[in-house]
């Protein structure tokens, strides 16, 4: 890989010696000496380039990239916490940057939950066969759950209205502070049970990314809680939760994309995924094993809970815009 990128690096600097350098950059207007400006960055060779040097150029940035993505996977997977201390030391050039990290492999991750369906996280709980289902009892329709005004109530398909009913005392109260959300919610009042179940979905995988990527300023701010008197800046903590929140992402992509039949896999995957965090947390801010569990434990609960709350309204909003 190193003498592809040697041989890439001269045969560009070949073919910039054909066309004479700048002395001044165009772009901040600086005066310069070579084929790169020291303020700015910016090529002081600025003639169209050819076919040979634009595909030169391609290959440039595609082999550094290769060798940027393979390291800081190599260190994210196997290494916990080893990447954040690595960029906290300043060697950051050789890896890829932590929030192009985080948000490509949250990308990945929904756009595979998509994909795929929430089932995929648990193959033992297989929906079961229309044609082996049970039949409801004669005379009784099927019950469903519904929300109400009061809270959850069932009703029974043959009835709706009660289910309309129910919620037309909040609708009542909504509408006098959001005329467009009472409608909005009448709307999917008067939904089919698999249209609302599906603008739920949509309303999911439209805000929910967002609501968990703005968590991370959050989940920094807990671990400042928990780490106080260490001398760690809120920079740092933002650094190791996007590290760790990007692992997390690229290990669900990994156990939804598991076949059915490598439940061991499944298994060895959903094990590191629960400790990984736990690891990571003493490799870059030390202490004990027993401190660090408590800490780890409290970390959770508060971000779960609070990541569930804003998913949980992220959602609504979604469905009531």
């Amino acid at each position: 890989m190193l003498s592809r990128v040697l041989i890439v690096g001269i045969t560009v600097n070949n073919d910039l010696e054909l066309h004479p350098a700048a002395s001044h950059c165009a772009n901040c207007s600086a005066t310069v000496s070579g084929h790169f400006c020291h303020q700015c960055g910016q090529e002081t060779v600025l003639h169209p380039p050819s076919a040979r040097e634009f595909m030169h150029e391609f290959i440039g940035h595609y082999v550094a990239l290769e060798g940027k993505l393979w390291k800081s996977l190599g260190l994210l997977l196997f290494r916990p916490g080893r990447l954040s201390l690595e960029y906290i030391k300043g060697r950051r050039v050789r890896y890829v940057q932590p929030l192009r990290m985080y948000l490509t492999f949250s990308l990945i991750f929904f756009a595979t939950l998509k994909l795929v369906g929430f089932d995929s996280f648990e193959h033992g709980a297989k929906a079961p066969h229309p044609a082996t289902a049970s039949a409801p009892a004669a005379g009784h329709a099927p019950a469903r759950p519904a929300a109400s005004g009061n809270g959850i109530e069932v009703i029974h398909e043959d009835n709706p209205g009660e289910f309309r009913n129910g919620t037309q005392p909040l609708r009542d109260k909504v509408r006098t502070y959001s005329p467009h959300i009472a409608d909005r919610m009448s709307e999917l009042v008067e939904m089919e049970g698999s249209r609302r179940e599906q603008a739920l979905k949509a309303a999911f995988y439209a805000y929910a990314p967002y609501a968990i990527f703005f968590m991370m300023p959050v989940f920094a701010f807990y671990l400042k809680i928990l780490y106080l008197g260490t001398g760690r800046r809120y920079g740092e903590h933002l650094l190791f939760a996007l590290h760790t929140n990007g692992f997390a992402f690229l290990a669900m992509t990994l156990i939804a994309l598991v076949p059915a039949g490598f439940g061991l896999v499944e298994f060895a995957l959903q094990l590191w995924l629960t400790f990984y965090l736990p690891i990571a947390m003493r490799q870059v801010y030390g202490g004990s094993r027993t401190l660090t569990a408590l800490r780890w434990v409290v970390l959770m609960v508060l971000h779960l809970l609070t990541m569930a709350i804003a998913v949980f309204v992220a959602t609504g909003y979604g469905m009531l815009h």
